[in-house]
């Protein structure tokens, strides 16, 4: 009798041991960062990098054109190796199955929260730029 005492004590804790991350899972805002912003302008670098995120963390990623021009930044490798969880434009929250690139046709902010995925090494560009201060490298550990 006290076996069964014991194991039922066990099987009642181990789903809050199981849970390191709260009742949110990885989304809780424990397990949240934020990433330095990515600026879209003419002539412009539009990030420092490379960029190191690590698989299994959840990111906010902060995108702003400044209007200068009809400006995109493309990754499709680096979109297909997080799981986006919501694009919010102008305080309405889009929830993608998938992207590839966005748009800017105007000044403006996007924000992307994602969870880091897929290990890797990605790129997120401007697409049709050459140059290296179009282009950030994001390294996923």
């Amino acid at each position: 009798m006290k076996t069964l005492a014991i194991v039922a004590a066990l099987m009642t804790a181990t789903p809050a041991l199981a849970h390191e991350f709260g009742f949110a899972g990885i989304l809780s805002n424990d397990n949240m960062e934020e990433m330095d912003e990515i600026t879209l302008s003419v002539g412009k670098p539009i990030a420092e990098g490379p960029v190191t995120l690590k698989s299994g963390t959840g990111y906010e990623l902060e995108i702003v054109a400044d209007g200068t021009g009809e400006l995109a930044l493309e990754g499709p490798g680096f979109f297909r190796a997080i799981w986006i969880n919501e694009i919010v434009i102008n305080g309405l929250e889009i929830r993608p199955f998938g992207i590839e690139s966005v748009e800017f046709d105007e000044a403006g902010t996007m924000e992307i929260e994602f969870i880091a995925i897929k290990p890797g090494r990605y790129f997120l560009r401007q697409p049709g730029s050459t140059g290296e201060g179009q282009r950030v490298e994001i390294v996923i550990q």
